[in-house]
């Protein structure tokens, strides 16, 4: 079975993300990319997180083209390949739909620096213009919205994120779901005050260690 730990990951992760409240049922969808192989292993379509087994992730090459698996893969397989194709610092990316970074993508708001934990995704996180999902015009939407950054919010839709692996796109995923409830119950109240572009530079620089999480077999 090809690509079977990133098989396993998914599903952990898949579980997890619905257990951490981020997403619910079958919204979202998870991958890995083997770069020396040029393969992905991405989650299939229209299954529960809670139901997906490692012989029901589906892997394919950089074409699209289904190498092994039984099932379809994610509606979203497109835009997932595209950062891998674009991005050399992304093995793993996640979409999920997380309640207060999408009620930003609705109001097609970009979430500003109002707290110092965007910096794992960058200065900003920005919102992708709207397109269908799973068509190639969100993948080109989501891939130009994320240039420079780790995470997008695609407009009307949820969030998107990628990192080195599984471990930190999900910690990137958390940390902007959290920015983002942070910045909506702060505009209910007030506005917000955004930390300089200053500060958000000393913070990129900071996260560059900090902002990396190892996982315990490393």
């Amino acid at each position: 079975m090809l690509m079977e730990q990133a098989r396993k990951d998914l599903v952990e992760y898949g579980i997890k993300i619905c257990e951490a409240g981020l997403t619910k049922g079958t919204g979202g969808n998870l991958s890995v990319f083997d770069r020396k192989n040029q393969l992905m292993a991405i989650t299939p379509s229209g299954i529960d997180f809670y139901q997906i087994k490692p012989d029901d992730i589906v892997i394919l090459d950089l074409a699209g083209n289904v190498v092994e698996g039984k099932n379809k893969p994610s509606s979203e397989w497109e835009m997932h390949l595209l950062q891998y194709k674009t991005r050399e610092d992304m093995d793993a990316v996640i979409h999920a739909h997380t309640m207060y970074a999408t009620v930003l993508a609705c109001l097609r708001w970009e979430l500003p620096a109002t707290h110092y934990m965007i910096a794992v995704a960058g200065p900003t996180v920005r919102v992708a213009e709207y397109a269908s999902f799973g068509t190639p015009e969100l993948a080109k939407n989501a891939t130009e919205a994320m240039k420079d950054r780790k995470a997008v919010l695609l407009a009307n839709h949820g969030i998107l994120a990628g990192e080195k692996d599984l471990l930190n796109a999900f910690n990137v995923i958390e940390e902007i779901e959290y920015c983002s409830e942070i910045y909506v119950k702060a505009k209910s109240i007030g506005e917000p005050v955004i930390l300089s572009d200053e500060e958000m530079s000393f913070m990129a620089k900071k996260f560059q260690i900090y902002g990396q999480k190892k996982a315990h077999n490393d």
